[in-house]
Parts: structure tokens; sequence; C-alpha cells
């Protein structure tokens, strides 16, 4: 059974960093699409970025420049470095994977961590 664990969340002042893991255990396939959503209080989830099997990336356009999405193959770990947050940044993050190419969407989520940004 695939199971994702998100950690790192916390509460971090504007302006600050903090990096978030996502442990994958039960799924042999490690290249496939994986990527970390966000949904804030009242708001509908979103995508935050995402890496594809070929390893390309994308990110969300509010997140660019701030944020980088990584990978770890051989421990199965999926990464969010997140830089100069800010208030907005505030919500509940997730990791998924999917099955394929990113095109394909998640099949597999995690229960989330959250992440709380004070001005």
């Amino acid at each position: 059974q695939v199971h994702l664990m998100e950690s790192g969340g916390g509460s971090v002042q504007s302006g600050g960093s903090r990096r978030l893991s996502c442990v994958v255990s039960g799924y042999t396939d490690r290249r496939v699409c994986m990527g970390w959503f966000r949904q804030a209080p009242g708001k509908e989830r979103e995508t935050v970025a995402q890496i594809d099997k070929d390893g390309s990336v994308e990110y969300q356009a509010a997140v660019k420049g701030r944020f980088t999405i990584s990978r770890d193959n051989i421990m199965n770990v999926l990464y969010l470095q997140m830089n100069s947050l800010k208030p907005e940044d505030t919500a509940m993050y997730y990791c998924a994977t999917g099955r394929s190419w990113c095109q394909y969407g998640m099949a597999y989520w995690g229960k989330g961590t959250l992440v709380t940004i004070s001005s």
C-alpha cells in the first residue's frame, strides 16, 4: 500500500524559510510525477510545484523564485524548500504522487502538514 507522510510544517515569521519533506513508501516506481499542493482556509486546493518523470519542474507563479521542489530518488523523499515566506503562503501543504507523467494527475496523497506564516 502506498503511503505518503509529510513533515516540516510549523509557524514561521514572514521572510523566513522552511523545508517540507514527504516520505513515500510502498511504491517501487520512483520515476513518476510528484508534487506539492496547498489549501488555504476557505480556498480551493492549488498546485504549488510538480516534478515530472523526466525531472522537469513547474511552479505556480506566486512561488516561482522562492520555492524549490526536489526529490531524492534513492530514499524516495520529496522536498519543498520555501524561502522568503509570506503570510499568503499560510496553508495546509500536501504531497502527492502519480503513476506516470504529471498530465495524468495524482493518484496518492499525504495527509498534509500545516504551514503558518506570521507577519
